[in-house]
Formats: structure tokens, sequence, C-alpha cells
């Protein structure tokens, strides 16, 4: 696996009186994982400590070496906390309705990673000065993006933004969205709930991350910019660089 800088934090924001993100580091490993929770009350909070608990105790069990080992744990980090998750709601009919979007790059061998994705948190690959999203959100304004219905700019002020088509939880079985990738030398991934994505757009979080400064810095900068438009939702950051 690459030797790897990171950082990680969750934020509360500026308007909700609890933090439904959730996520994990596991370096040594190379596994990192952010989850956004839904539901009402406390049920947010319980998907997404579920779905990381899940996935951490998957890549506890075993080392990863090939890319079809990987992707096989990745798989199983989904089904497993989506089959959790489903069967605390079938025992506690209040909960009805929760579950969560997530976001797990694992890291194997010296170069390559599998990316897992379910819903409207983001991974995003900053390469060379130059910002890519690698995920597609599963949500139903980027479909009608998708179909040349909206401009991007129109989905990110939809009154319908935040209508998830796809969450884990929520149906069985659980489509996940799977990336394979090569990584290299200064290469830095974010990983994102809707809460930084939501409120500060590509240009702005590729200028944070442009900056020279540490990646604790950088972690707590784009937070702070979400805060400064708003903090309308909890914000979570991971930032892992190959070094």
């Amino acid at each position: 696996m690459p030797n790897l800088n990171f950082f990680g934090k969750s934020d509360i924001g500026l308007k909700r009186l609890n933090n439904e993100d959730a996520f994990a580091i596991r370096s040594n490993e190379g596994l990192f994982v952010l989850a956004d929770g839904m539901g009402g009350e406390a049920a947010g909070e319980v998907a997404s400590r579920i779905f990381i608990e899940a996935a951490l105790e998957v890549f506890s069990r075993t080392t990863y070496h090939s890319e079809q080992e990987t992707l096989e744990g990745v798989q199983e980090a989904f089904r497993l906390s989506n089959e959790r998750i489903l069967n605390h709601v079938e025992q506690n009919p209040q909960d009805q309705g929760m579950g969560c979007t997530a976001e797990l790059i694992a890291f194997y061998n010296q170069q390559h990673f599998v990316l897992g994705h379910v819903g409207d948190s983001r991974t995003y690959l900053f390469r060379q000065g130059r910002l890519r999203q690698l995920t597609r959100d599963h949500s139903f304004v980027q479909d009608q993006v998708d179909q040349g219905l909206i401009t991007q700019e129109e989905a990110r002020v939809h009154s319908l933004k935040n209508v998830i088509l796809r969450a884990v939880g929520i149906e069985d079985p659980l489509a996940v969205d799977l990336i394979r990738g090569k990584s290299h030398s200064g290469d830095l991934f974010l990983l994102c709930s809707d809460g930084l994505s939501d409120l500060v757009n590509e240009a702005s979080i590729q200028e944070v991350l442009s900056l020279p400064l540490s990646l604790a810095k950088k972690g707590d900068g784009l937070i702070e910019r979400a805060k400064f438009r708003g903090g309308f939702d909890n914000i979570t950051v991971i930032l892992c660089e190959v070094t």
C-alpha cells in the first residue's frame, strides 16, 4: 500500500442540533470511510455509525492484496451495513426511512485503490493542480443534469436537490458504484459529505487544496468555507495524500 498522509474532521455546522455524519481512518490498512446519515431523531446517527462499524469489521478480518480481494471487501462492507440497517429498522419500526450515504476508499499494493460509493456524499481527486469528481451523485437533480434538463448551476439551488435515489439501508439488494484506479505520488483524495459539496463549489475546493498548507489546515479551511456560506448541514471531510 502507498505511504499516506491524512486528515479527517466532522463539524456539526451552524444549524443542526446533532451530527449525523461519521467517519473513520485506518491508515495502516489503507482504509478511509465516511457516512452521512438520514432519518428522524437520532436514526441518521445510528445508520452512519452502523456503516462505519461494518466497514471496520470487514477490513479488520484480513489484509487485502489484490484488486479482486479489495473489491470483494468493499462490496462486503456495503452489503453487511445495508443488512444491519434494514434489520435495525425491522426491529425498530419508528426508525423507518433511516439510511446513509457512504464513501469507502481502500488502498492495496503500492499504487492501487478501490472506491465504493452510494448516495450524494462525494470523493474527489486533486492531481497536478486539477480537481476531478470521481463519484456521481445518486440524486434526482443529478439525473436531471444528466438528461440535460437543468444545468449544474441550477442543480445547486434546486428545491429538490436533497432527494436521494440510492442510499445504504433502504432496499436489498443494494447497488454500489465501484471505481478502481491507480494513484500517483502527490495525489490528494477528498471524501466529503454534502454539507461541504452543497455549499462550496469545485473551484473553491480546488483553490483551498492548491494552497501550500498542511492537510489539517486545508481540511479546516474547507469546513470554514462551508460554514461561511451558511453551514446548513453537518460537514465532514477526509483528506488522504499519497506521498
